[in-house]
């Protein structure tokens, strides 16, 4: 990006900082955001791309709708009302640790692996939540959600940044991030709308289902593009972003 925009010594010196090379210019320097846009699409590429818009989707539609309806849907499963409160604090500080421990995860064991394994926890962990346990239990069970939830979905953005080439990378992680923003307003309608016809027990359910799905598109996507992978190692780029 910033050799495209003439900035060449900020490319030299963060290039120095992270141990890589300066990337050629280009003769026809960046294309605008429609071109940009259409580069996404070409050949084959629309199919890698529709599956990281999903995968974006229903990560959001997991992490919104889960944290809108978390203190309803307890409730719902017969917590009392304090406990129900006490779930959303705990989820959150969950999510907080699960940043730290997925970015070094990542840089050990590739994002795109602990995105698509960070889904699945999270399906399982959502699934559990609808079965009435003890209450040291659910504490466990929503931390743990708490923390392979959020950070399910940002380790999409990892793996878009890590899978693209140089002159799309940009785009492919905007447009991904604000696909994913359709599941962010999706989910939590999609819980009201159960709750308010009567089938609130299924919710958790259907947030688990999201997760199994961005598990399944973000693993097909990683395997498709892990012959085509950019140079450089996937730990400095991680490390970078």
């Amino acid at each position: 990006f910033l050799v495209a925009k003439g900035r060449t010594e900020e490319a030299r010196a963060l290039a120095e900082r992270y141990d890589v090379e300066v990337p050629a210019a280009k003769t026809g320097g960046a294309g605008d955001r429609w071109t940009n846009l259409a580069n996404l699409f070409r050949g084959k590429e629309w199919i890698q791309t529709l599956l990281y818009w999903v995968a974006s989707f229903g990560g959001l539609l997991l992490v919104y709708g889960v944290a809108t309806w978390l203190p309803t849907l307890m409730r719902a499963e017969g917590y009392e009302l304090g406990s129900a409160l006490s779930f959303v604090v705990v989820f959150n500080l969950g999510g907080i640790v699960g940043m730290l421990v997925a970015g070094r995860a990542a840089d050990r064991f590739g994002a795109p692996r602990i995105s698509a394994l960070w889904f699945a926890l999270t399906a399982a962990g959502v699934f559990l939540l609808s079965v009435h346990m003890p209450m040291t239990v659910t504490m466990i069970v929503v931390f743990l959600t708490g923390v392979f939830l959020n950070s399910a979905q940002t380790m999409i953005y990892a793996t878009v940044s890590i899978r693209s080439d140089a002159d799309s990378r940009a785009t492919a992680v905007g447009w991904t991030s604000g696909m994913g923003r359709f599941g962010a307003v999706f989910g939590p309608w999609l819980g009201g709308q159960l709750l308010a016809s009567g089938n609130g027990d299924w919710g958790f359910t259907a947030f688990a289902v999201a997760g199994l799905s961005s598990m399944v598109f973000i693993g097909i996507a990683a395997l498709r593009s892990s012959r085509r992978e950019p140079a450089g190692s996937e730990r400095e780029l991680v490390a970078a972003h």
